[in-house]
């Protein structure tokens, strides 16, 4: 066997074990490490209903449109999580500035009641991932009014639901306040009902 021979031998033995390790027992190895220690994270953060049924996970976010309900953060791949991600639009963008007007005149429509200077601005632009589960304390707050006059819900117990939703900094100091529809429409559904 000549060197060149020996060399290449050594180069496909090395590569095979490699890839073995790293594209098969370390993966395995996290994945079933990550079920054990942290079986609700690993498996997608994902809510139950009553009748166990799934619907949603705390991480990604959904479109709510019936006017009873909270509504999250506008979604430009339409909350597929098989794509995240969204583009990278200037301000000035044509396509971009017709999705932001047509999400406001959709604002003025379903709060009537309420000023432009109302409106949240996590409420009209995407996340940086387009599937954000969160918004602001401030954006569900401006959406009470809306809320309250389709339900029979006060304004004050739907005050007190976002309050009770509200996620604090992380460690008091990391990131911002923020509120999961999801979770938060989950239980204004419970008042509704």
């Amino acid at each position: 066997m000549g060197r060149d021979e020996n060399m290449f031998a050594t180069v496909a033995r090395t590569s095979l074990l490699f890839m073995l390790i790293c594209g098969l027992i370390y993966p395995l190895a996290v994945t079933g490490i990550a079920s054990i220690l942290l079986p609700t994270q690993a498996n997608g953060s994902l809510v139950y209903g009553e009748n166990s049924e799934i619907i949603g996970s705390k991480l990604i976010g959904q479109s709510f449109t019936d006017e009873r309900l909270f509504h999250g953060r506008v979604s430009s791949i339409n909350y597929d999580a098989s794509s995240s991600g969204t583009n990278n639009y200037a301000p000035t963008n044509a396509e971009m500035l017709e999705r932001t007007k047509l999400s406001i005149a959709e604002w003025k429509k379903e709060n009537p009641n309420q000023t432009l200077q109302d409106l949240p601005i996590d409420l009209i632009t995407n996340s940086g991932s387009g599937l954000d589960p969160h918004i602001t304390p401030e954006a569900a707050r401006a959406q009470v009014t809306r809320i309250s006059n389709n339900t029979s819900i006060t304004k004050q117990e739907l005050l007190e639901l976002i309050e009770r939703h509200t996620e604090k900094k992380d460690w008091g100091i990391f990131g911002e306040e923020k509120v999961n529809v999801l979770q938060l429409n989950i239980e204004l559904m419970k008042l509704i009902s």
